[in-house]
């Protein structure tokens, strides 16, 4: 099988995105949501983007976010990917992909089979998905919350564009997490943090393995 690939969203300091590169990892995720322990300024950004290896690709994740936000975004800092992560209709992403010639990923959050549809529908128009615990009402934050939802409603199911599972992951759980969803790409950030905003550098290296282990695996159970 292909190799698993890692994203770790919301990096702040230099050594956890040398960290990421170390353990294999293919995504950074930059966060530009001020109400999020994992927010980045813009110089902050460019610094890690800048110091980010090749091959290492970048992605800003953002929150119903203007254009005015985004332009000083896209203008500041080296990115390959924009991450919606908002409640961003199908018509913006259409939009911001041609505003910026960059691949746009859309979060989707998911709590029951009724928030599959969703998924369809973004899929026609997203780079990529990344198909994201729901939030429980009330939350400032859309993600990041340590939040899983059960795995077997996505499993079998495939979409037009490729995707990544999100929410709750862990280095303890993302490799059964992955032999339920057959997911290929996964995504935490929570997951490896020793508080909230605060990567801990074991935990990037563990999560890659785990996450790497799984994917030598050839059977996804049949629920």
């Amino acid at each position: 099988m292909d190799d698993i690939r890692v994203k770790i969203c919301g990096l702040k300091r230099p050594e956890e995105v040398a960290a990421a590169a170390g353990a294999g990892v293919r995504y950074i995720g930059l966060v530009f949501f001020p109400r999020s322990p994992r927010a980045v300024s813009l110089g902050q950004a460019r610094s890690l983007a800048l110091e980010a290896p090749v091959g290492l690709a970048k992605v800003a994740l953002v929150v119903d976010a203007e254009d005015a936000l985004l332009d000083q975004i896209v203008e500041t800092v080296p990115l390959d990917m924009l991450q919606l992560h908002g409640r961003e209709s199908v018509e913006r992403v259409v939009e911001l992909r041609a505003r910026y010639g960059l691949p746009v990923m859309k979060a989707v959050g998911v709590a029951s089979e009724e928030d599959l549809p969703a998924l369809q529908e973004y899929a026609r128009v997203a780079d990529q998905l990344l198909v994201d615990a729901k939030a429980p009402k009330g939350s400032v934050l859309p993600g990041g919350n340590g939040l899983s939802f059960d795995w077997r409603l996505l499993a079998g199911r495939r979409w037009p564009c490729p995707w990544m599972l999100a929410g709750g992951l862990t280095p303890d759980n993302v490799g059964q997490a992955i032999a339920l969803t057959g997911a290929r790409q996964v995504d935490v950030s929570s997951g490896v943090e020793s508080a909230p905003g605060v990567k801990d550098l074991d935990k990037i290296a563990a999560f890659a393995s785990a996450a790497a282990a799984a994917g030598t695996v050839d059977a996804v159970p049949r629920l």
